[in-house]
This record gives C-alpha cells, structure tokens and sequence, in this order.
C-alpha cells in the first residue's frame, strides 16, 4: 500500500486547487479532522493541511484560467526535465513548466493524452506527504479514462509503473505497482474504465477512514455532496464517492482488515 517511502513513480504528494481556501479548510477540518498551516505570505495562499502534525495534503487557490476545483496527484520524479519531455513525446500536454518551489523541490504539472491532469514532485527539502495509509490519510489513487490500456502504456513511458488484471463488479480493473521491488508491496493505485456518467477523465485520490458511512454522512452535513453512497466492495473494502462543497471529487475507504 501507499507510504511515505517515496521512490520513482511514487505518489508522494496531494494537493487541493479550490476557489475559496478558507470555505474548504473548514470543510476538510470538519471532515477529517486536518488543520490548515499556512506556508507564509510569499506563498499565495497556498498551505498545508495537517493530522496529528504531520502533513497529509495541501491547498491552495485556483491558479489556472479556467480551471475547476480539483484534487491533483503528485508522481516522484528524479528527472523532472526529462519527465516533461517524456510527457510531449507520450502526447500528453504541459500545463505548467518545470519550476523551482523556493528549494523545497520541483514541481511540473502536466495533462495525460485522455485529459486526466496530474503533477510530479522532484523532492529537495519536502521529500512528500509526511503520513499516509492511516485513518484520515491518502491511501490510494485512481485513474478513470475510456482507454486504461492506453494510458497505463503511456505512464508507463514515464515511470515504468506495473500492472495487473482483476476483475471486478462490471469491469476489468488493473491495479498499479512502482517499478522498484516486489509487485505486490509496491501497489499505490489503479486504474477503472471511465463509466458514463463519470465525468471526465481524472485521478481521484482515495482516503483512509475508520466508518465510510459516518464520513458520507458528516460530507453532506458540511455542504459536500454524496455521488455515489457507501458500498462494499469485494476483498477491498467499503467505498463512498464524494465531493467537497465546491466541487472536487474525492473518495472513501474502509479497507477491508484482511487487506491491511
């Protein structure tokens, strides 16, 4: 499962894009229990939200033209040059150049040849999130597109990431692996066929949680919205859809015990 032993191709860092910073803060405190830590004045608004003192994610206000609020998933890269260039040869597009983040890393934003947005992370002094796979923390992330087999060939251009078949209710699902070490330790992700309905093509990340119908539950309670209610899924766990009061998607998890 995810951690914070971040290698190539690792998720290593989350971050929420939001039209109102103060309305989201107090949305995701309420529902996670996270405090919002400004990063200080040069920063743009821009902060991180904490659980227990550690950093979990982070949130910052619209920057792009058009954009919509959205969580975005950050990949660990060693070579963010060359990731961006592998990126246009994949035929995926860069939103935003590589740039030095006041020594803190690297950071590249880019959209895959489906549309699904995405980040990578060059670490300097921030190596990445600072506690994952624990309640009230990332514990998996998700790609939805109407090609899976597409894009796992083109991410795999950049990370050299691993996949394997299973079935589920519907659908094949391929779940992700890093390319270091064994397979199964290194699984972070996956990746579904885009259902209609869906929207379009995106990463969600996956949260950890203690009760997925409590925290549907405290989500519409605090202005959010229920898309698709808590529901088992088969040796993985119990799965809520949800989105914040402005719009971002996001998602639940009650992993099953025996796949702890």
């Amino acid at each position: 499962m995810l951690g914070t032993d971040f290698r190539i191709g690792s998720p290593n860092w989350i971050d929420l894009g939001s039209p109102d910073t103060t309305g989201a803060a107090a949305f995701y405190s309420a529902v996670f229990g996270w405090e919002f830590v400004s990063a200080g004045p040069e920063a743009g608004g821009y902060g991180f939200f904490q659980h227990t003192g550690k950093t979990v994610g982070a949130l910052g206000p619209l920057s792009e033209e058009g954009a919509t609020p959205a969580w975005t998933t950050y990949f660990k890269t060693e070579d963010i040059q060359d990731t961006a260039r592998q990126v246009v040869s994949g035929g995926g597009a860069v939103r935003a150049e590589p740039m030095d983040v006041m020594g803190e890393g690297w950071l590249a934003q880019f959209t895959d040849p489906q549309g699904a947005q995405f980040a990578v992370w060059q670490p300097g002094k921030t190596k990445g999130l600072e506690k994952a796979s624990e309640d009230n923390t990332l514990l998996w992330v998700e790609l939805h597109v109407p090609d899976p087999v597409a894009a796992i060939g083109f991410y795999n251009g950049l990370f050299g990431w691993r996949s394997e078949e299973m079935q589920a209710p519907g659908m094949t699902y391929r779940v992700l692996s890093i390319q270091e070490g064994d397979q199964q330790d290194g699984t972070f992700g996956g990746v579904a066929p885009l259902q209609e309905g869906q929207g379009d093509a995106r990463w969600v990340p996956y949260f950890s949680v203690a009760d997925a119908d409590a925290l549907a539950t405290s989500v519409e309670s605090n202005g959010g919205s229920v898309l698709m209610p808590a529901a088992d899924v088969p040796d993985v766990g119990r799965i809520a859809w949800l989105a914040d009061p402005y719009g971002a998607v996001f998602a639940v998890l009650k992993p099953n015990p025996q796949q702890g």
